[in-house]
């Protein structure tokens, strides 16, 4: 299990909500975690391999190979590798630069993510090479998830990757959800849409293992190098209209997708000639409905709000505070104590023309709470990016509660300047509520909760309202 740093000296001063808060997300990350999943569901004996339903023979004739990339694929290929072991005939997985772990039958390179490397290419490249070794009768099992856009890249032969990575950096900053970033990566790659399996040979099997990290788990968008697509180029060029990205993206990528050079991704049609399982080894709302479970054990009333919430970061802190004040004012949509629940993939919009700090979207989520509730007490809140990295930082996310306000006063910490500068790692880090996890080994949508006791104004009293009873005792948090 993932080791979590925060402000840990408050549990000692009996902040139970706080230590309910962190001990109900590592609930929500172990719900989601693939290694545990994959075991369940395959299993090989007597040369049959079994995923789900559908068997699958290794005779004489028949190989297996495994591919893979992605920031939750590791613990798929490490299940394989378990399982499946000396008849991997050959297999490659790319993951996120810090993985740790080894693989006994697959091999294992890293590579740079958010932002694509030289590793990133190299990888694109060897995974093309594994493919080409692939025959009519062999079976492909792919384990592509949430991250391979970066670790997996083989841009067109007119775009750099240097280019490409700065459409990675542009993208990210834009506001367009990921669904419109993916978009454009497709029309400028060689791998995805479909296109990293399209030369296979007809007849030859592809299983795709993967776990979602996009809101309403549509599998072109999450496993898109090994399923047609039905993304455009046109949708590309709405994206880059849209955020009016044209003059601040590369020469090159901008004129190859003016000049009608891009070519469409590959269809139902392109692809008919594989066989192909797709098996979604955790849906995006995992974290969800395993953080509602255990806040029940813990006392809590749970409601999921959503787990599919898109947009700014700080409008849906605008949006579960308006939850906490209803709850403290009418007892709905619950009564207190209560945990509200979200997930899906929040953005944050950085104007490239102003200077900014360091951040991510649930960074900037648990800070925008902390001012939306600033005279509130008896609440924490936390936004968590499941893989355990927020952002281009080495943070997963932050958490508050109601003793954040007077902290940043106590500290200098401007906490509505860090959010319009977006300069939320700094102010977090000053307030000791970073959450640190480091490599989750998991990537499903992000996770948002806020504990609600009984919201009283600091101005009326300083109570912090009841305790939850219960009687699991509360180990180390992570």
């Amino acid at each position: 299990m993932s080791t979590i740093t925060n402000r840990t000296e408050l549990l000692d001063h009996g902040n139970q909500r706080r230590a309910d808060a962190l001990e109900i997300a590592e609930y929500a990350l172990a719900g989601a975690d693939p290694y545990l999943i994959a075991n369940e569901i395959i299993t090989f004996q007597d040369d049959v391999l079994t995923v789900q339903d559908q068997r699958y023979t290794l005779d004489g004739v028949r190989r297996l190979f495994v591919l893979g990339a992605g920031k939750a694929s590791f613990p798929i290929a490490h299940a394989l590798d378990e399982i499946i072991g000396p008849r991997i005939h050959n297999g490659l997985v790319v993951c996120k630069q810090g993985q740790q772990g080894s693989l006994n039958y697959i091999s294992m390179l890293s590579a740079a993510h958010p932002i694509p490397d030289e590793n990133s290419l190299a990888a694109a490249c060897a995974g093309r090479s594994l493919i080409s070794k692939v025959g009519a009768n062999d079976i492909v099992v792919a384990c592509f998830t949430g991250g391979s856009s970066a670790l997996f890249v083989d841009p067109v032969e007119s775009i750099s990757l240097a280019d490409k990575a700065e459409a990675n950096r542009i993208l990210l900053t834009s506001g367009a959800d990921i669904r419109e970033i993916n978009s454009v990566r497709k029309a400028i790659s060689t791998v995805k849409g479909g296109r990293l399996i399209q030369p296979l040979p007809p007849g030859a099997t592809v299983i795709n293992l993967t776990v979602s990290d996009v809101t309403g788990d549509p599998l072109e968008f999450i496993t898109d190098l090994t399923v047609p697509n039905t993304s455009t180029v046109d949708d590309a060029r709405h994206t880059l209209n849209r955020y009016d990205l044209w003059n601040r993206m590369p020469a090159s990528i901008s004129q190859y997708l003016q000049d009608g050079a891009a070519k469409e991704c590959a269809s139902d049609s392109d692809l008919a000639h594989i066989r192909r399982q797709d098996v979604m080894l955790i849906a995006g709302d995992a974290a969800c409905t395993a953080a509602a479970e255990h806040a029940k054990v813990l006392g809590y009333h749970p409601l999921i709000l959503s787990s599919q919430f898109e947009g700014e970061s700080k409008e849906l802190a605008k949006a579960f505070a308006a939850v906490a004040k209803e709850i403290h004012g009418y007892s709905r949509p619950l009564p207190a104590p209560c945990a509200i629940i979200g997930g899906g993939e929040t953005t944050v919009l950085i104007n490239p023309h102003e200077t900014h700090g360091q951040g991510g979207p649930n960074q900037v989520f648990a800070l925008a709470l902390a001012e939306e509730l600033a005279d509130s007490l008896g609440y924490v809140g936390l936004g968590l990016d499941t893989d355990g990295t927020d952002g281009p930082t080495d943070a997963a996310g932050g958490i508050v509660d109601d003793t954040t306000s007077q902290l940043a006063r106590e500290r200098g910490v401007n906490i509505n300047g860090s959010i319009r500068q977006h300069n939320v790692y700094e102010a977090l880090a000053r307030l000791g509520d970073l959450i640190v996890t480091g490599n989750t080994g998991t990537n499903v949508n992000d996770f948002k909760l806020l504990l609600v006791g009984w919201l009283r104004s600091v101005q009326h009293s300083t109570a912090t309202g009841p305790r939850v009873a219960h009687n699991d005792p509360h180990p180390s948090v992570f």
